[in-house]
């Protein structure tokens, strides 16, 4: 019983793992990149070297791009398997469900109804994580299609909103272990 509690809190830290060491990675190019700016403003005495910088930019700002679309997209793709694990967590149960109804029905003990009434609980918990990880996966779409139009348009008011979304796609994915361990200890 454990295990199928832990296996998604597992799946949902080695997410945020995933995602700190990716963030790690982009500041460190993007600190690279900067020293790169800086080098050339230092050099930048005629037209030419103007031009280089501006190209510069440019490639700095589609490599942030990029990444944060690499980043999303493997995001989607370990929330998609953390849903199918979830479904198959759901089969499951209602297998285990309806082997203890035919049992119930055969023996009527009070044991049996209890672990009924114990997996129907483990069932709506299953199924409220589904319910979060459908709107995980909702905002992910959202952001990679707000991502596609900000390649397209370039601009800040769509960055703004990329970055809110990313903030609560964040707070959500932060809520995920509080909600495990609350319908884990008091259920």
């Amino acid at each position: 019983m454990f295990f199928l509690f832990s296996l998604p809190l597992l799946l949902i830290l080695l997410l945020l793992l995933l995602l700190l060491l990716l963030l790690l990675l982009l500041l460190l190019l993007l600190l690279l990149l900067l020293l790169l700016l800086l080098l050339l403003l230092l050099l930048l005495l005629q037209l030419l070297l103007l031009l280089l910088l501006l190209l510069l930019l440019l490639l700095l700002l589609l490599l942030l791009l990029l990444l944060l679309l690499l980043l999303l997209l493997l995001l989607l793709l370990l929330l998609l398997l953390l849903l199918l694990l979830l479904l198959l967590l759901l089969l499951l149960l209602l297998l285990l469900l309806l082997l203890l109804l035919l049992l119930l029905l055969q023996l009527q003990q009070l044991l049996l109804l209890l672990l009924l009434l114990l997996l129907l609980l483990l069932l709506l918990l299953l199924l409220l994580l589904l319910l979060l990880l459908l709107l995980l996966l909702l905002l992910l779409l959202l952001l990679l299609l707000l991502l596609l139009l900000l390649l397209q348009l370039q601009q800040l008011l769509l960055l703004l909103l990329l970055l809110l979304l990313l903030l609560l796609l964040l707070l959500l994915l932060l809520l995920l272990p509080l909600l495990h361990y609350y319908y884990y200890y008091y259920y």
